[in-house]
């Protein structure tokens, strides 16, 4: 018998990590997980707010939270997440590779060899070896989705942005790699936001980022909550045949000028 919708979206008895879920992209996802029925593992580099993000969740949906530091860029953080993961819930059924970073610099020649490394350690060493401990576990078991949050600036990166672009074009091709590394039992697929107004706009000039928003299609910044959709979609047997895609959420801003 096929399923209904709601059963295809239902995470009941599922167990989430999310990666920065704290706060912006993130925390809309791990809300939208705990109301789909999943337990969820908020994890990000101050433990603080994941505690305190992991309560309200368990207070509003009834579902069981786990809130934990982790900095991505720390190689044996992703051991120590996926370890705690497991030592709570036992298994993990879906993970999403959310925390990054884009620092502003002046140049190109004034980005030191210690920025362009915590960019990449951050926004692509840690979602690989996330990534491979909790993939190779998810293959071993029952099987799981991961979830990689790149950037439009994989295809389109702007100059403020490059070392950020060159890391998220990596977790492009990460994602494509664990489908075939993981397969058949694990699905690994990437949404690609572009421009949210999630706390992140707040530092932007919005009156400069209103007039570059007239060349987007939608011709608007996302809202937070604008990304659940695709997640629920990448987490749940919605997508059960879908793996190694690569979802552009962005208001069709890439491919465009300027």
């Amino acid at each position: 018998m096929s399923k209904t919708a709601g059963e295809m979206f239902d995470l009941s008895g599922k167990v989430a990590i999310v990666t920065g879920g704290s706060r912006g992209l993130g925390l809309e996802m791990s809300k939208a997980f705990a109301a789909a029925g999943a337990n969820v593992v908020i994890a990000s580099r101050k433990a603080e707010p994941c505690l305190e993000a992991a309560a309200a969740i368990q207070e509003s949906t009834g579902q069981e939270c786990l809130g934990i530091g982790y900095h991505a860029g720390r190689w044996e953080d992703g051991d120590r997440l996926a370890d705690a993961a497991y030592d709570k819930f036992g298994h993990v059924d879906v993970l999403v590779n959310n925390a990054g970073m884009s620092p502003l610099y002046d140049s190109l020649t004034a980005i030191s060899e210690e920025l362009y490394d915590k960019v990449l350690q951050v926004n692509l060493r840690g979602p690989f070896r996330l990534s491979a401990v909790v993939g190779e576990r998810m293959a071993a078991g029952d099987g799981g989705s991961i979830i990689n949050v790149s950037s439009v600036a994989a295809v389109q990166p702007s100059p403020i942005e490059l070392p950020y672009g060159t890391a998220k074009a990596g977790l492009n091709a990460l994602t494509l790699g664990l489908a075939r590394a993981y397969g058949p039992k694990v699905r690994s697929n990437c949404i690609m936001p572009g421009p949210f107004l999630t706390d992140i706009s707040k530092a932007w000039d919005m009156e400069a980022f209103a007039e570059r928003a007239k060349l987007i299609p939608l011709q608007r910044g996302g809202e937070p909550d604008e990304v659940v959709g695709a997640a629920l979609y990448f987490a749940s047997d919605a997508s059960a045949y879908t793996t190694g895609a690569i979802l552009k959420i962005d208001g069709g801003s890439a491919w465009t000028p300027g």
